[in-house]
């Protein structure tokens, strides 16, 4: 931010202050961190009209959080004591200073892998062994229960085949927006997400890629999407053991994996076997956890439609000697949490009290403290 010195008044500089306030809402970082204010000055146009001036420098034309900055730029202005009036005039960053931005992000980093052995982002991998039970739905709001912890929390949603993660979190139809080669994500809840479908055309339109297609596709989603400093970060796999559960395990070896299940044997029996898999890869199996575990009727008893104990089963079977797998949580059926996936409402916010809320949260209490392991990381120490 520059401010002529012969303007520099005390109200120009409780402006400069009051601008550092402004978060842009895709990037999370202050405005003025970001060179997204050009001259901000405060002048007395008479005795009772004093005006605050800013230029404000939006990353694209177009940018989506256009209206959302400029507001609270006009916001933070009027703010300053004595000022009577805002003029923000709007522009566009050059090249040059998109280039200074996307440099600045990265940390003077080449483009790569942004979540390497190095990083201290928590990364759980969410598979199941068959669609239908329920592990989009879990992901969408354990990633919301994580933020209103107060975390940083992303989600990619690596189910490129079946994507709804942008759907059960509200923000169908919303485009990332893209400064140079680099992709800021959309925030939903506080939870940066990323989705294949924010790229496609989602009516009458279906993704049918093979292996190599899939591959570059996750990676690009690690590499060109900034998240910015995640304490985790969520994946939604798709079913099964195919490609992307394989490319999710060369390319993030060190994340830890939850498989989530139905009670019933048959859900149980292949939802082992994707917990197989991300182990064959050198991933950890942290735990599993049962979906669908019975409706609780009005007598307080519950009904196992889909059965029970597969949850319970799979978490044994998954077991060694060595690494003990938990069965983390067991969530009852709820209509609460079916409707608020519809309409992009994640139970953990619009009905916290829900049975499968309260087991959701408890889920997200015990991911909250899990430690980043050191294992594969460089410590920084020297032999003399």
């Amino acid at each position: 931010m520059t401010v002529p010195p012969a303007e520099a008044s005390d109200q120009t500089l409780a402006l400069g202050r009051a601008l550092t306030r402004v978060i842009d809402p895709e990037i999370r970082k202050p405005i003025t961190e970001l060179n997204m204010i050009g001259a901000a000055s405060v002048i007395a146009i008479s005795a009772t009209e004093t005006v605050a001036t800013v230029d404000l420098k939006l990353t694209i034309v177009g940018c989506p959080a256009a209206q959302t900055i400029e507001r609270d730029v006009r916001e933070a202005a009027a703010s300053v004591p004595g000022v009577t009036d805002v003029v923000v005039n709007v522009g566009v960053m050059t090249r040059a200073e998109r280039d200074a931005l996307t440099e600045k992000l990265r940390g003077g980093r080449a483009r790569t892998q942004q979540f390497g052995p190095e990083s201290l982002t928590r990364i759980y991998a969410i598979t199941s062994g068959k669609g239908g039970v329920g592990k989009s739905t879990l992901t969408a709001n354990l990633g919301v229960a994580l933020a209103a912890r107060g975390l940083r929390v992303g989600i990619v949603d690596a189910d490129v085949f079946g994507f709804s993660i942008p759907g059960l979190l509200g923000i169908a139809g919303t485009k990332p927006t893209q400064v140079n080669d680099m992709i800021l994500p959309p925030v939903a809840h506080d939870v940066k997400v990323i989705s294949i479908g924010m790229f496609v055309d989602t009516t009458g339109t279906a993704v049918a890629w093979r292996g190599p297609m899939l591959h570059r596709t996750i990676s690009q989603f690690l590499t060109d999407v900034y998240f910015g400093d995640l304490d985790i970060l969520l994946l939604d796999l798709p079913p099964g053991t195919g490609d992307v559960a394989i490319s999710i395990g060369q390319l993030l070896p060190q994340a830890e994996v939850l498989v989530v299940t139905t009670p019933q044997p048959a859900a149980a029996d292949v939802a082992e076997r994707s917990g197989l898999v991300a182990r064959q890869t050198g991933q950890k199996v942290i735990g599993v956890i049962e979906n669908m575990a019975g409706l609780l009727q009005s007598d307080g008893t519950m009904l196992d439609i889909f059965g029970r104990g597969g949850g319970a089963d799979a978490a044994a079977r998954l077991s060694t000697p060595e690494e003990q797998v938990p069965l983390l949580a067991s969530i009852p059926l709820s209509i609460a949490l079916r409707e608020g996936g519809d309409v992009g409402a994640p139970i953990v916010l619009s009905s916290p009290l829900d049975p499968a809320a309260v087991a959701i949260a408890g889920v997200a209490a015990q991911l909250a403290v899990r430690a980043r392991g050191l294992a594969g990381r460089k410590l920084g120490l020297s032999v003399t």
